[in-house]
């Protein structure tokens, strides 16, 4: 669903993301980790279609700038950006418009419950706390029922509650078959679900981890002895 080839995005002489590959099927739960700085955050803006870069990245197929990838595709920024003037169930009102969704309401108000902003549709963006607006942006991604979906630092604000909720949802979206990516640095609390880590480093993918290939480590344990190998390497 996600095919990432040979992408380097630059900015000036700095390679922040450099010859990068990276493939997420349908159904698979992918992590991405790096210490900050590794350049995630600039592979999942290239990968939305948000930022120009050198390479080729698909989604579905559909080259990612097309109006059929961004069908597919739900984005949950890691600093969620709200219209201030517009209510918490506008928000939701426009995505539908937006994407010329049909008999959305009541998928509009399970979100909503399972997140506890049901009580909350009235309040506009600007009056949202941090973690509010997250909940928000995460309702907003996953209305049009995406195919695949990046999440990117989504827990970070989040209440326990939040958390717990988002945890099941993401499990239930790959088990409904969705193609998932998650950045993080919260590796804990992917440990149960994970398929694929992809482990940065300086703009590169140091190592992909399959699951199958640490039976009986932590992928907590596999993440700093990469990371902070290269870092002390790279010190000397």
């Amino acid at each position: 669903m996600i095919d990432v080839h040979n992408m380097t995005k630059k900015y000036g002489k700095l390679k922040a993301n450099d010859n990068i590959n990276l493939s997420v099927a349908a159904g698979e739960l992918a992590v991405l980790l790096g210490p900050n700085g590794a350049g995630k955050s600039t592979l999942i803006k290239s990968v939305c279609g948000l930022l120009r870069y050198e390479g080729s990245i698909t989604i579905g197929g559909h080259e990612n700038h097309t109006v059929e990838a961004k069908r597919l595709l739900g984005y949950v920024p890691e600093f969620p950006v709200l219209y201030p003037m517009l209510t918490v169930g506008e928000h939701l009102e426009f995505i539908a418009k937006a994407y010329r969704l049909e008999s959305w309401e009541e998928r509009a108000q399970e979100l909503l419950r399972r997140f506890e902003l049901d009580d909350k549709q009235l309040k506009l963006g600007k009056e949202l706390s941090k973690g509010m607006q997250q909940k928000v942006s995460v309702c907003c991604a996953l209305l049009p029922e995406p195919k695949t979906v990046i999440f990117d630092e989504p827990l970070v604000g989040l209440d326990p509650h939040g958390i717990r909720e988002l945890k099941n949802l993401i499990a239930r979206l790959r088990d409904s078959g969705c193609a998932l990516v998650v950045s993080t640095h919260m590796i804990e609390s992917m440990e149960d679900n994970w398929d694929v880590t992809y482990i940065m480093v300086k703009g590169k993918i140091e190592r992909v981890v399959r699951r199958g290939d640490i039976a009986g480590q932590r992928l907590e344990d596999v993440y700093f002895a990469i990371t902070e190998g290269q870092l002390q390497g790279g010190a000397q």
